[in-house]
């Protein structure tokens, strides 16, 4: 950690009239105009705290026990096993990728166990059988332990997952196959709860509050974290940090209120629906899949509270700094003006690479020689900014000190509050999911589960294709 308790900051310049022009920009004179709202919107979410779906919020808060138990949990797995898989898709998967990706080392599987310290880590978040095999291919069985997760148990390609590796585990370990099996799920509804009991399986309970998206400082996040190594408790006192800020009312005191505020303008005023997230670090890659779930799938909802049909949403679209310079950047800064983009810097790396002498002939590439990758890096990001922001196109920067469990706490917890914020503004049901759950419902009925055969004969009765349109 940096050498003092500092909060990331929020830099929103580029998103101001200000900075991009009046035609594009955001005036100060329409955030006040927002303020009676604002006030209601951030009265919402403070008073829902705790309550219906909102329980996440209290997660770093109130799981010291919990905590315990995971660490535990996970010093055993770390001593007896060689791998670690979980089993689980949508935020069971997402969360856990983006922590291992920003606090594990970028080549963790490929390192021996002595520089590891911890199981070689997979996420199988697919149903691809070439993917399953492939998993099969690379794990000792008798080594691995799993963990599905999934709140209700009924998740088809999680349950699917559990399905083969549990048959799996018993051919080749019968009793002792429960011992390579953690689940992760509701403690008082579901079926994986009741396959859990019944099979002997050590358990982690989801809160009734705590959606998948919003489920990383839960069970479903902080048990990988653990398991690799990750301080999972310097992890939620940067949640705790960054929380305490959001329930500031004052906007100009609270990120995630002032940035979803901006969104919204954004929105509804400017046009702008497609939110690009570009982190400019490899360890936050995927970061922008967490988010892009999280914003999607909270925000993009066909009915409002009031029961109006309003299709409000924004795309959200994920890039990596420098990578789509070469292939993103030239769209977001020449091609239609629907975008905000947020860059994630991150001020001081765990490493400095020198870029070494060399083709002193050659001025063109001999003047990078004596800088650090670090500076390159640096360079491009601030001269994306420049492009964008020259272009009159909508931009704002997320500045982490560095990359570790406290500041990665105060991230993700800045874009869940930030989330909460815009889906007051919106009117909408933040944190359900129904175009999921037809999806769901449909594949249930195509696979002959009971209690749907209307929604079977609903797609049975569909209009057919028709060859004319298949070339």
């Amino acid at each position: 950690m940096a050498n003092k308790v500092q909060a990331i900051k929020f830099d929103y310049n580029n998103m101001m009239a200000d900075y991009v022009g009046n035609k594009e920009g955001i005036t100060d004179k329409e955030i006040t105009e927002l303020k009676d709202q604002t006030k209601k919107v951030f009265s919402l979410v403070q008073n829902g705290r705790g309550q219906n779906m909102m329980g996440w919020t209290e997660l770093p808060y109130n799981q010291d026990e919990v905590v315990a138990d995971i660490l535990d949990t996970a010093k055993k797995i770390r001593k007896e096993f060689d791998n670690f898989v979980v089993l689980g898709i949508g935020g069971s998967a997402l969360g856990p990728m983006a922590v291992f990706q920003a606090l594990c080392h970028m080549r963790h599987n490929q390192l021996p166990k002595s520089k590891r310290k911890a199981p070689k880590f997979y996420v199988e978040d697919n149903i691809d059988p070439e993917r399953m095999k492939s998993l099969l291919d690379v794990i000792d069985i008798k080594k691995t332990m799993f963990n599905v997760i999934t709140k209700s148990g009924s998740t088809s390609e999680t349950m699917s997952q559990y399905l083969i590796i549990m048959d799996i585990l018993k051919a080749h370990l019968g009793q002792d196959a429960s011992k390579h099996m953690i689940a992760t799920t509701s403690q008082t509804k579901g079926n994986l709860i009741k396959i859990a009991k019944k099979q002997g399986l050590k358990t982690f309970y989801i809160p009734d509050g705590v959606g998948g998206r919003f489920s990383e400082f839960s069970p479903v996040g902080l048990l990988p974290a653990a398991v690799l190594g990750i301080n999972i408790k310097k992890m939620l006192k940067g949640a705790r940090y960054m929380d305490k800020i959001c329930q500031k009312a004052d906007i100009k005191k609270n990120p995630a209120l002032m940035a979803a505020t901006l969104q919204y303008i954004a929105m509804t005023n400017k046009g702008k629906n497609i939110s690009v997230m570009m982190p400019y670090a490899d360890s936050l890659r995927l970061m922008a899949d967490w988010y892009a779930q999280l914003w999607g799938e909270s925000l993009g909802k066909a009915i409002n509270l009031d029961g109006n049909k309003v299709f409000v949403g924004q795309t959200p679209v994920k890039a990596l700094g420098v990578t789509d310079q070469h292939s993103q950047v030239q769209l977001y800064t020449e091609g239609p003006f629907d975008k905000v983009v947020t860059f994630i810097s991150v001020e001081n790396f765990r490493n400095v690479v020198t870029i070494s002498d060399g083709c002193q002939d050659v001025p063109d590439v001999s003047f990078l020689c004596g800088h650090t990758l670090n500076e390159l890096l640096t360079a491009e990001l601030n001269a994306t900014e420049y492009a964008l922001t020259r272009a009159e196109r909508l931009n704002c920067r997320i500045v982490l000190p560095e990359v570790n469990e406290f500041y990665l706490g105060q991230l993700m917890t800045l874009f869940m509050m930030q989330t909460a914020f815009a889906g007051a503004y919106l009117n909408i049901d933040t944190f359900n999911q129904p175009g999921v759950e037809e999806g769901k419902n449909a594949t249930y009925a195509l696979l002959g589960r009971a209690g749907y055969e209307d929604k079977a004969n609903e797609l049975n009765s569909q209009k057919e294709k028709s060859a004319r349109y298949i070339i």
